[in-house]
C-alpha cells in the first residue's frame, strides 16, 4: 500500500509539470508597474530618474501543501519504506533573499530492529519500567525483545528561508530556486511498543525462533531475513507506550509531551507558472529526545549518546494567493537585477547625442530638415528657410516678405500690380476689385501670417525694428473686423520658470497694449496667453535664446 501510494505521489507531481507548462508558458520579463508597489509615488519618480531607489514590489503570499516520506535515524533500523508526513505551510517574503515561512506537520514512522536487546536483569540495556515484562523476576525464559516501534509525530515552527536562485546576472529570471531553511517550534510525539502478543503475554523464543545468529546479523541479506521473521512473529499492535526522556522541558509542565523542536532543510522548487510551483525537500528535526524508536541503546555493549533524529523527504506544492493584477508573485522568484539592466541595456541603445550645427541656423544637425541652410537667413523649428509671405522666395530674399496674397511677384518678391489704367477703368476695377478683394479677404483671414517679436534678455519693452511687424499684423486685424488673435508670450530657459512665466506675460501684454493704444483696435479681440520657457523653438545657445524671447501671434 505505502509503495502505490508514493507512485501515486510522483505520478502527480510529474502530471502537474506536464499540464501546468502546457497552460502557462513562462513568461520573460514581469513588469511592475507601480500600482504594484507599496509606494506608487516613489517608484514613478525613480522610472523618471527623481528617485535613487524602486519601490518595494507588493508582493504574494504563498500557501502550500506538504507530503512525503517519515523516518526516524536512531536506535533501531527504520522501515525503508514505511512512515509517512503531511502538513500545510503559509510563506511571505521580506526581501528578495529572505522569507518567514509557518509550517505545521503530522506524520507517523514505525521500526523493527534485526538485533535483540535483554532486560538489564539479564545484562541488557533495557532498564526502564516498560520492559519489565522482560525481567528474570517475571520468569521470562528468553529476555530477549526485538525492539519494534510506531511513532506518532505533530509539529508547528517558523522556519526562515534563504534562496540564492533568484539572484541572476545573465538571464531576468530563473524557472528553479534553491534554498536552505532553519526554524524552531513546538513538536508532540507519542512512541508505542509491540511488546506483548495478542494473549497479553510477552514474546518467547524470539531468538531462536528468528534464526538470529552473529553471522546472519553481519550481512544486509540476514538482517533482513531476521526481520522478516520477527514481523511474522508480532501481531503488529502497538499496545505499549514507550518510555520518555526525564528531566527535560516540557510545555505544560511535568508529564507533558510537547517540547521544542529545531528544524533545519534543504530544498529545490520549480516555477510552473506565475501562480504555482513545486519543490523537492529534505528536513531534519531534532528535539533531544533519544527515545522516539522507544529505546535510547541498541544493547548493553552498544550505548549511545546521540539524540534520535526524523528525517522527512517531502514534495511541496505552492500556490501564490491573490490576484496577478494586484500583487507579484513572491520576492524569491523576482530577479532585483532586473531592472537595473534594463536600464543599462536602454541606455546603450539610446543614439548618441550630437550637438553639431553644421550651417549655424540654430537647429541640431540630427533634427535639422534642411541641411545647408544660407548663412544670415532665418529658418523655423525644423531648420528650414522661412517664407513668410510663401510666394516661394526665402525672406533672406526677399525684397518684400510680406507681399498681399493674390498677387504675382517679380524675382525681388515684390507684388506686381498693374499701372497703366484710365481714370474710369481705375474706378470700375477698383469697384471689382474690392468686392473680389473683400470676399477673398474674408475667406483668407485665417490664412494670413503673423509675424513674431523678439525682445532683449529679462526685457519686454517692444523694439523699433518690430514696429512695422507690429503695423502689419494691425493692418490684417482691420482688415479682417472678425478675426481674434491670441498673443502668446515666451521666454527662454534661463531665470526660474515662476520668473519666466510673469516675463513672457509682460511680453505678451506690452504687444496687445502697443496695438490697441496706436491703432485702436478692440482689446476684446485679443487673447492674451504666455507659456514661459516651456516651449522653446531652439536649444542652440546664444542665438537660441533669441529665437525663443518672442511673443506670437496666431489667428
Amino acid at each position: 500500500m505505502i509503495r502505490k501510494i508514493h507512485l501515486f505521489i510522483f505520478v502527480l507531481g510529474f502530471a502537474i509539470v506536464g499540464i501546468q507548462a502546457q497552460e502557462d508558458a513562462f513568461e520573460n520579463v514581469n513588469v511592475i508597474s507601480d500600482d504594484l508597489t507599496v509606494d506608487s509615488e516613489q517608484n514613478a519618480k525613480w522610472r523618471m530618474g527623481q528617485a535613487n531607489y524602486s519601490a518595494k514590489p507588493k508582493d504574494a503570499w504563498e500557501l502550500g501543501l506538504h507530503f512525503g516520506h517519515l523516518l526516524i535515524a536512531g536506535d533501531v533500523d527504520s522501515a525503508i519504506p514505511g512512515g509517512y508526513g503531511l502538513g500545510l505551510h503559509l510563506r511571505k517574503a521580506l526581501h528578495y533573499t529572505f522569507s518567514l515561512r509557518a509550517d505545521v506537520f503530522y506524520g507517523k514512522a514505525s521500526g523493527l530492529e534485526s538485533q535483540p536487546s535483554s532486560h538489564s536483569s539479564a545484562g541488557g540495556g533495557l532498564v526502564q519500567s516498560a520492559f519489565s515484562d522482560y525481567s528474570i523476576s517475571n520468569g521470562h525464559p528468553d529476555q530477549t525483545w526485538f525492539p519494534s516501534y510506531q511513532t506518532t509525530s505533530a509539529y508547528g515552527a517558523i522556519q526562515g528561508i534563504f534562496n540564492i536562485g533568484n539572484m541572476l546576472f545573465h538571464k531576468d529570471r530563473n524557472k528553479w530556486n534553491w534554498y536552505v531553511t532553519g526554524g524552531f517550534g513546538l513538536a508532540n510525539y507519542t512512541t508505542n511498543l509491540d511488546l506483548l502478543d495478542a494473549s497479553g503475554a510477552p514474546y518467547t523464543d524470539l531468538r531462536t525462533a528468528s534464526g538470529f545468529n552473529s553471522q546472519l546479523f553481519d550481512t544486509k541479506a540476514g538482517r533482513s531475513d531476521i526481520r522478516n521473521a520477527i514481523d511474522g512473529i508480532y501481531d503488529g499492535v502497538y499496545e505499549t507506550q514507550g518510555p520518555s526522556k526525564k528531566g527535560v522541558f516540557s510545555l505544560g509542565g511535568d508529564g507533558s509531551n510537547i517540547n521544542v523542536v529545531l528544524t533545519a532543510s534543504m530544498g529545490i522548487s520549480r516555477r510552473i507558472s506565475k501562480s504555482f510551483n513545486i519543490g523537492l525537500e529534505h528536513q531534519i528535526m531534532h528535539s533531544g529526545n533519544d527515545f522516539l524508536d522507544g529505546i535510547n541503546s541498541r544493547s548493553a555493549f552498544d550505548q549511545t549518546n546521540s539524540s534520535d533524529i526524523m528525517h522527512y523527504t517531502n514534495i511541496r506544492l505552492a500556490y501564490n494567493l491573490g490576484s496577478s493584477d494586484k500583487r507579484t508573485e513572491p520576492l524569491y522568484w523576482l530577479n532585483p537585477l532586473d531592472a537595473t539592466f534594463n536600464d543599462i541595456a536602454e541606455l546603450k541603445r539610446r543614439p548618441i547625442l550630437d550637438l553639431t550645427d553644421e550651417d549655424g541656423d540654430g537647429v541640431i544637425d540630427m533634427i535639422d530638415q534642411e541641411l545647408g541652410s544660407p548663412a544670415g537667413y532665418s529658418v523655423d523649428t525644423r531648420g528650414v528657410t522661412l517664407d513668410s509671405d510663401r510666394d516661394g522666395l526665402a525672406d533672406g530674399k526677399d525684397k518684400e516678405i510680406f507681399s498681399p496674397p493674390g498677387f504675382e511677384v517679380d524675382s525681388d518678391g515684390v507684388a506686381i500690380v498693374p499701372t497703366y489704367m484710365s481714370e474710369t477703368d481705375v474706378n470700375r476695377i477698383v469697384d471689382a476689385k474690392t468686392a473680389a478683394m473683400s470676399e477673398a479677404i474674408d475667406e483668407n483671414c485665417g490664412k494670413w501670417f503673423l509675424p513674431m517679436l523678439h525682445f532683449s534678455s529679462d526685457k519686454y519693452d517692444i523694439k523699433p525694428e518690430y514696429y512695422g511687424h507690429l503695423h502689419h499684423v494691425a493692418n490684417v486685424m482691420q482688415m479682417c473686423p472678425n478675426t481674434c488673435v491670441s498673443v502668446v508670450g515666451h521666454t527662454d530657459i534661463r531665470s526660474g520658470n515662476e520668473y519666466n512665466r510673469v516675463l513672457s506675460y509682460n511680453r505678451a501684454k506690452s504687444a496687445v497694449d502697443y496695438l490697441v493704444t496706436n491703432y485702436g483696435i478692440d482689446r476684446a479681440r485679443f487673447v492674451l496667453m504666455y507659456g514661459g520657457e516651456e516651449t522653446p523653438l531652439s536649444i542652440s545657445g546664444s542665438a537660441g535664446n533669441l529665437m525663443n524671447r518672442r511673443v506670437e501671434f496666431r489667428v
